[in-house]
């Protein structure tokens, strides 16, 4: 395995790109070309949570995917740090794609919560001309082939969890023009890549309303999707498993939404 700390700058802010990276065999298949799947943990764009990062990476290379994982920057850092970094890190991983055996037709962003939004907010902004304008790439060179959103962060409007909003928009949080912009399901359009939704129905923290918001628009737009709701299970939950629990927090063990990565595996494997 490949695994690198790739430093990446956007004027004073550094993310850091974590890799996990498959090797090819010899004796399997020596120019075996994989799906790419980058991961933005969530936190309320306050912080990256660690059990929605390397857990859910080396889950999904078991299944045969090369993945990283983005630690993105987050308050004070206001939008659109975070999103420019991560079209930098999709853009680097198209850079290596001989080098790391990437399949460039199967680069998909994964988040979770806030993660959520940051990664849907690539999936609807990538051929913006106010983010191309801050690259040095193309706007192919950044374009998710698909998104994965687990619980995701999407509206600025009813059913918002206001605390990500002010973290990434700061003083801005109270304009309308600028929640308006961030406010995802407002922004859906054609060009918005195939994407897998799951949340759960209670779902405190972020309503699952944000996950059927984007949907509807994804509809109504013909943008292919696949959705899940679970009946139970709180914020948070990440593989719904022992590996990812908080210590001192039982309610995000939850069995009955650990089908979800396996699902989402077929989904990426079927594009």
């Amino acid at each position: 395995m490949l695994h690198e700390k790739i430093e990446i700058k956007y004027e004073q802010d550094t993310a850091t790109l974590y890799t996990y990276i498959l090797e090819n065999s010899p004796e399997i298949d020596p120019n075996r070309k994989r799906p790419m799947i980058v991961i933005c943990p969530g936190g309320g764009y306050q912080h990256t949570s660690e059990r929605e990062a390397e857990p859910v990476a080396i889950r999904l290379n078991g299944m045969g995917f090369h993945t990283c994982v983005l630690k993105y920057s987050v308050k004070p850092a206001v939008f659109p740090t975070a999103l420019i970094q991560l079209a930098k890190a999709v853009g680097k991983v198209r850079d290596h794609a001989n080098e790391w055996n990437v399949d460039t037709n199967k680069i998909i962003v994964l988040g979770f919560s806030a993660g959520g939004h940051l990664a849907a907010s690539l999936g609807v902004f990538w051929d913006k001309e106010f983010l191309s304008e801050e690259l040095e790439y193309s706007k192919e060179h950044i374009t998710p082939n698909g998104l994965v959103l687990c619980y995701p962060v999407i509206t600025s409007g009813q059913n918002a969890h206001r605390g990500s909003f002010e973290a990434l928009l700061g003083d801005k949080c109270l304009d309308d023009e600028s929640l308006d912009l961030v406010s995802l399901e407002k922004q859906v359009t054609t060009n918005t890549p195939p994407t897998f939704l799951w949340h759960t129905f209670e779902d405190i923290a972020v309503p699952v309303e944000n996950s059927f918001k984007f949907a509807e628009a994804l509809l109504n737009n013909k943008v292919p999707l696949e959705m899940h709701i679970y009946p139970k299970g709180v914020h948070g939950l990440s593989l719904g498993t022992d590996e990812t629990k908080r210590v001192d927090n039982e309610l995000h063990l939850q069995p009955e939404v650990t089908n979800w990565i396996d699902m989402a595996g077929r989904w990426i494997k079927g594009l």
